[in-house]
């Protein structure tokens, strides 16, 4: 009779039982797996790694191209935070400082010849007594050098003294004709240091105003009107560093286009004086 009871009491349970566990079937077919969910978990951690990496790559790829031109970029910035104004005059005075250089070292570049092979040949020809190929070899050789020599040679018949000091007049006028515009590049030397130290002065105006309108000494206040004047000061001493390289070569041009009008003169005379002992 116990045993009878037991298996009914079994069987009643299982009963009981069976429909929590159809209950829970549902549950367990829709329910995701611990492993799936973190095999997803981490597919999805590999491609935002993956997104990122490559979103990574193309900022590196993006910023390549401007790497090359930061230079530029960062003149120009430095430029409009210097203020414009005082800016654009020390790049005006750069500009047209330049153009006078450039100017002179073309004119002085065609004024160079081969002095010492153009005096042999005009040696050559007032000796053999041909004053007119010699006069026509000046005429048509470009040059301060020439020039000063075919006005001596138009003044063979006078005395050599009368000669000579034609020679020194016109050569003279040579030299001025040489220096021509060289006064403008100093002014523009002088001038791009002037505007950015004015620039500097201005810079400091705007700090101690900025200063008086907030009532508080501070850095950031303080640190506009300061960039204004060292960007400034800093452009205008390099514009001037530029031009007095350019002032300088032309210099030294100048010097030996003059040393050789003096020799070549020295040469003619020379030669002339010999042209009058043999008539």
């Amino acid at each position: 009779m116990k045993a009878l009871l037991t298996h009914i009491a079994l069987f009643t349970l299982l009963v009981c039982s069976s429909p929590a566990l159809y209950a829970q079937a549902p549950k367990a077919a829709g329910h995701i797996p611990d492993s799936t969910l973190s095999t997803a978990a981490d597919t999805a951690g590999a491609a935002a790694t993956y997104d990122a990496s490559a979103d990574l790559q193309a900022d590196e790829d993006t910023a390549m191209p401007e790497e090359g031109q930061s230079l530029h970029k960062e003149l120009k910035t430095k430029f409009i935070e210097g203020n414009a104004g005082f800016m654009s005059l020390v790049a005006l005075a750069l500009v047209i400082g330049l153009a006078f250089c450039i100017e002179r070292i073309v004119y002085l570049s065609l004024s160079e010849i081969n002095a010492k092979k153009f005096m042999a040949d005009i040696d050559s020809k007032i000796e053999s007594g041909d004053v007119e190929a010699a006069k026509e070899l000046c005429r048509n050789t470009r040059g301060p050098v020439a020039s000063i020599c075919c006005q001596g040679l138009e003044r063979i018949g006078s005395s050599l003294a009368d000669i000579e000091r034609s020679i020194a007049a016109y050569g003279s006028v040579q030299a001025a004709n040489l220096e021509k515009g060289c006064s403008w590049i100093t002014l523009f030397i002088a001038m791009a240091p002037s505007l950015g130290f004015l620039g500097t002065v201005v810079g400091m105006v705007m700090a101690f105003d900025q200063i008086q309108m907030a009532g508080d000494i501070s850095p950031t206040i303080v640190a506009a009107g300061m960039k204004v004047a060292l960007i400034t000061t800093i452009f205008g001493i390099i514009v001037a560093l530029i031009l007095q390289l350019f002032y300088n070569y032309i210099l030294s041009k100048i010097d030996h286009i003059t040393s050789q009008m003096e020799e070549s003169a020295i040469t003619l005379l020379d030669s002339i004086a010999q042209y009058k002992l043999r008539k």
